[in-house]
């Protein structure tokens, strides 16, 4: 905007349209508040339900300590919205500068902010999806209809996929005394966020809590009775696995197939955007009035190397919604780029487990502090001579002194001893899967360039 008072317009009388009513939505509509816009406020949601918080899906709700109901979101002022929920997005007109609404509607606006996030990638075949007793586990509704199962007492439950939410379903489960299985086709639970050496602190873990751990399968069918509901899984190893319930738990799909044939820069990766949250169009020119934050983003990351990444973290979401929102709002020198440091938790079979930076991106760990065979220690990961990422399995407190060593881009491994590092501890090979092998859990995926090079990269998440 420049000195003709566009922007001045903009923030007393303009119409910001928010698609996604998430935690990012939420916060982004929040900002704009804040930051004194007093126009028209629109949040599009297609939950029936104002935005809550997903962790506690996994972790509180599965054990009945408290409900999804429970779940929504503290307010920090409010917002002054026109709330849309329980109808989707299902198009969107970008020279007409209208979203299109699956009731038929259309919805006007001179700024949009998109945080339309991920969902459970279901199970690939549909009739075996349907049977009953087979769940995913991503909204206030899974939660909700997964709870009052396991509540039932089944004999056992099988999950598929041991990433982190795989891994805290199984971790309620065995907290509540039901007998479950889980079946992971990499080498260990959680080897694509954290690799392989902590994956196997992990895989010990889950069966010293009575988890029948299957690493290195593959599920190839479900099967049901003659009433439709499910009664095994068939493996790739041949055996079988009667269960009750069958949780599937193979990560997540990015909600954009509402945006096909908009013109704008998305796709299943997620909405390329630029450091300061603009998207970039089909052609990679930036838009100046479509602006995305949270799971749903892309965007450049001047920490590592200007990879394009992929955050399905909490954290993220909150900061990238408020910088989005900012920069909406603001003449372009004054616009902030978004440099939030990759943060991410988890808590199961009694552990907490705590990560910054981009663990997926080293090839080289060192164990800084305590001792994986204790299972309370820092790891640090080495990428290129400098640290890239750290994970804590109960020693969450030394994390923000690692943070700052990736921040200032701290040469690995670091040249100093640390409180509780074992003498002779050396960086040895952070295993990580081969990317072109599919695993379930990383929540960052690379999918960018260096604007050094201009090649294009991409690795899966799954």
């Amino acid at each position: 905007m420049n000195a003709d008072g566009s922007l001045e317009r903009l923030r007393r009388d303009g119409r910001i349209v928010v698609v996604g009513a998430s935690l990012a939505g939420l916060r982004g509509a929040e900002t704009l508040r804040e930051k004194g816009f007093t126009g028209s406020l629109t949040i599009i949601g297609d939950e029936p339900y104002e935005p809550y918080d997903r962790p506690p899906l996994s972790k509180q709700v599965l054990l009945g300590l408290t409900t999804p109901e429970r779940t929504a979101l503290p307010r920090r002022r409010d917002l002054d919205a026109t709330w849309r929920l329980g109808v989707p997005a299902t198009g969107l007109d970008m020279a007409a500068r209208r979203v299109r609404l699956g009731d038929g509607d259309e919805v006007p606006y001179d700024r949009l902010l998109i945080t339309t996030g991920v969902r459970a990638r279901p199970w690939p075949h549909q009739a075996e999806a349907e049977l009953d007793g087979v769940f995913v586990l991503r909204t206030r509704d899974d939660a909700a209809r997964l709870e009052r199962r396991l509540a039932e007492g089944p004999k056992r439950v099988f999950v598929i996929g041991a990433g982190f939410t795989g891994s805290e379903i199984a971790s309620a489960c065995r907290e509540r005394g039901i007998t479950v299985t889980v079946a992971e086709r990499a080498g260990a639970p959680l080897v694509g966020a954290l690799g392989g050496v902590v994956g196997a602190v992990a895989a010990d873990l889950q069966q010293e809590h009575g988890v029948d751990l299957r690493c290195g399968v593959m599920v190839t069918a479900l099967e049901g009775d003659a009433s439709g509901r499910v009664r095994a899984a068939h493996l790739s190893d041949g055996s079988t696995v009667e269960t009750d319930l069958v949780i599937v738990s193979l990560g997540a799909t990015r909600n954009t197939e509402w945006l096909a044939g908009s013109g704008l820069g998305a796709g299943p990766r997620g909405i390329a955007c630029d450091a300061g949250c603009r998207a970039f169009d089909v052609r990679g020119i930036v838009t100046d009035d479509i602006y995305v934050a949270g799971d749903v983003a892309r965007s450049p990351h001047a920490l590592f190397g200007y990879q394009f990444l992929s955050l399905e973290h909490w954290g993220n979401a909150v900061c990238q919604a408020e910088i989005a929102a900012h920069n909406m709002l603001s003449e372009s020198a004054d616009r902030l780029p978004h440099l939030w440091v990759p943060a991410f938790w988890s808590s199961q079979f009694g552990v907490n487990i705590k990560s910054v930076g981009v663990p997926s991106l080293g090839t080289e760990i060192l164990i800084s502090q305590g001792s994986l065979t204790d299972r309370r220690f820092v790891g640090v990961y080495g990428y290129q001579g400098r640290v890239i990422g750290a994970v804590a399995f109960d020693h969450a407190r030394w994390l923000p002194f690692y943070q700052e060593l990736i921040e200032t881009t701290a040469p690995f491994p670091p040249p100093f001893p640390t409180v509780g590092r074992s003498p002779g501890q050396r960086p040895m090979d952070a295993d990580f899967p081969d990317p072109s092998v599919p695993t379930h859990g990383p929540t960052v995926t690379l999918s960018g360039y260096s604007p050094a090079d201009r090649r294009i990269t991409f690795t899966p998440a799954h």
